[in-house]
């Protein structure tokens, strides 16, 4: 079981805030550092000192950090046109020597597509453009250095690209594609993705949800194996119960919810917490969704005692 830090900055992160948590996360030892990408806050509070833009903030942390990977869960497919996102996810790829993990969505928050003026088109519509970044981003990379590329769709078109640059990571980065919908998001996944990730859900959706992604990988003649499964959940870790208490306080949350609807307890309850989604989902990777970003030593007490339980 792979453990993986995921923040969510607009929720009140500054760019320090994030260099320090990525950093600490990395000397700690975890494999990789994601962020959402969001433009405006998604819970109740101010969000202070205001959203971050995603690959703005992966760039910075591509020079600043040396081992741990990059990503996002997920990059949101109404920000930014695809010819636009696939020169920004390779250059940030070649600043990092090949460190980017590439989650991509159709997006959700409708309130902050209207406070920031970006288009919000029906479910169906979005479904349609995510579907076509897909294939215009995987077909710009993929085009040899020298020859052009040309992609004709209905939401987006391109026309003699010279495809460049490319990602460092050959053939391209990792495309992690998620979600709880039953029809497109699986047949989305057998198509393209190398991670499928559910996040903020329970072991029965989730479990359900892998199901119907396998499904699509046997109509498609795809081993579904070749797809990492992955989820996100909230962690509330601390030594005894005051001190889970404590960070659960900190956070908003009620420590039995969080128990109960997370990855929350002492280090031997969070040890077999993660038992239980690995057996009965059969996930082979969580990240942790980490959001007090002022306590560095939450992320060292779950390197610390968790993560080498979990390599015994």
């Amino acid at each position: 079981m792979e453990l993986r830090i995921f923040t969510e900055p607009q929720e009140g992160a500054s760019h320090e805030d994030l260099l320090r948590i990525a950093k600490r996360a990395e000397d700690a030892g975890f494999p990789a550092f994601f962020r959402s990408d969001h433009l405006m806050t998604t819970g109740s509070g101010a969000g202070l000192p205001g959203p971050s833009d995603a690959w703005t903030t992966l760039a910075a942390l591509a020079r600043e950090t040396s081992r741990i990977r990059l990503g996002t869960l997920m990059t949101a497919a109404t920000f930014r046109h695809p010819g636009a996102l696939a020169v920004i996810v390779a250059q940030v790829d070649q600043m990092s020597g090949g460190r980017v993990e590439f989650g991509l969505g159709a997006a959700w928050f409708e309130g902050e597509h209207q406070a920031t003026g970006i288009p919000f088109p029906p479910l169906g519509e979005r479904f349609d453009r995510l579907t076509e970044q897909l294939e215009l981003i995987t077909g710009y990379w993929a085009t040899p250095v020298g020859e052009t590329y040309s992609y004709t769709g209905r939401c987006y078109q391109l026309t003699d690209s010279p495809a460049l640059p490319k990602p460092a990571q050959s053939p391209r980065p990792p495309i992690i594609i998620g979600g709880k919908g039953v029809k497109r998001t699986p047949a989305l996944a057998a198509r393209f993705a190398d991670e499928f990730n559910v996040s903020l859900r329970d072991i029965p959706t989730c479990a359900a949800q892998f199901e119907r992604v396998d499904a699509a990988c046997h109509r498609l003649g795809r081993d579904p194996a070749e797809i990492v499964r992955s989820v996100a959940q909230t962690v509330c870790v601390g030594r005894d119960d005051a001190e889970v208490g404590r960070r659960a306080e900190a956070i908003g949350r009620d420590p039995a919810d969080l128990r109960a609807n997370g990855i929350a307890g002492t280090p031997a309850e969070v040890v077999d917490r993660i038992g239980q989604w690995q057996q009965k989902t059969g996930v082979e990777r969580i990240y942790l969704q980490l959001l007090d970003l002022s306590d560095e030593a939450h992320v060292d007490l779950i390197a610390d005692q968790v993560v080498p339980q979990l390599a015994r």
